[in-house]
């Protein structure tokens, strides 16, 4: 990853962590690319050729859906990025792009995975039965601390069932399954962020890792040196409601930056207080989640230094 500057800044307190914080998002502005793309396609196809059933999962009838994902981003891309993308009699082609190997069998057929290698984005499938909305199908190469596999199956609360405030029974969980309930033409978007150590965008972490994590609060950082080693990670989270199947599709478009990005940025020292001041209010249970206990002190120490050199 670069040291330009960073695309999105929600540490900036425009999206506090901890918070649903949806806003409606102009259709136009669904999908993000930049000049990483190869970068990220080349790492998803890795991942897809090593670990397959790490990266992809599908429930039987979910097929038409991912068609419909597949679909959605042929007549979107060639549209709004037409540099990048144009329309063949085979489908959707990147342009410049070299032939790439065949993919593993067992997915290969998949829609969603097709759709996948044309985007930055992780694609999430939720569909509706009696427990709510649940994980019917994904192609997640870029997670973000959690487990594809954990969740696969599993309704929205008990995917955040981890989540400090989110479990079943509270009142965020049933909010964002009104949320999803209602959510119709309409598409959304929120941020997320947290700090990790180096830049890899696969960035997986079991539910038994998370508990030891959380127990042991070993700091995250070579040496406990976070100047030479942290990385923001921002994800833009997306909704929208398929308009056949009715399923809702949740993509993740993951930034990744050196936290030096900020020493450079012309509002640096607005956007390093901020990110420290959001910091120093996280409670214990939201730091052991983070992954950032043993490391918080540290990283507001060096945010503090940026804003003061500012």
């Amino acid at each position: 990853m670069s040291l330009r500057q960073p695309t999105h800044t929600p540490y900036d307190g425009s999206s506090k962590l901890f918070t649903i914080g949806l806003k409606p998002l102009d259709p136009a502005d669904w999908i993000e690319i930049d000049d990483h793309l190869p970068a990220y396609l080349a790492e998803k196809r890795r991942l897809y050729a090593e670990i397959p059933e790490r990266v992809f999962v599908q429930e039987d009838g979910t097929r038409d859906a991912q068609q419909e994902v597949l679909d959605l981003l042929g007549a979107y891309l060639p549209q709004r990025f037409p540099g990048t993308y144009r329309r063949t009699d085979a489908g959707i082609e990147i342009v410049g792009a070299t032939k790439q190997p065949a993919l593993p069998s067992g997915i290969c057929s998949a829609p969603l995975v097709e759709a996948s290698l044309l985007v930055q984005e992780d694609l999430i499938l939720m569909r509706r039965d009696d427990s709510g909305w649940r994980l019917a199908a994904g192609s997640l190469c870029f997670p973000s601390s959690w487990s594809l596999n954990e969740k696969f199956g599993k309704p929205l609360q008990q995917i955040h069932a981890p989540v400090p405030g989110f479990g079943p029974g509270t009142r965020p969980a049933e909010l964002i399954n009104r949320m999803f309930d209602g959510l119709q033409g309409q598409a959304v978007e929120r941020y997320n962020w947290s700090i990790q150590s180096g830049g890899a965008l696969y960035h997986p972490l079991s539910n038994v890792e998370r508990i030891d994590r959380a127990t042991n609060r070993p700091t995250r950082f070579p040496d406990g040196d976070v100047k030479a080693h942290a990385f923001i990670r921002v994800e833009r989270q997306t909704l929208r409601k398929l308009p056949s199947s009715r399923d809702i599709l949740f993509t993740i478009r993951i930034h990744l930056d050196p936290l030096a990005v900020l020493a450079r940025h012309p509002d640096r020292t607005t956007l390093a207080m901020s990110f420290a001041a959001q910091l120093k209010e996280l409670d214990l249970a939201q730091l052991d989640y983070k992954g950032l206990t043993s490391d918080r002190d540290r990283l507001v120490s060096v945010l503090n230094h940026m804003a003061k050199d500012g």
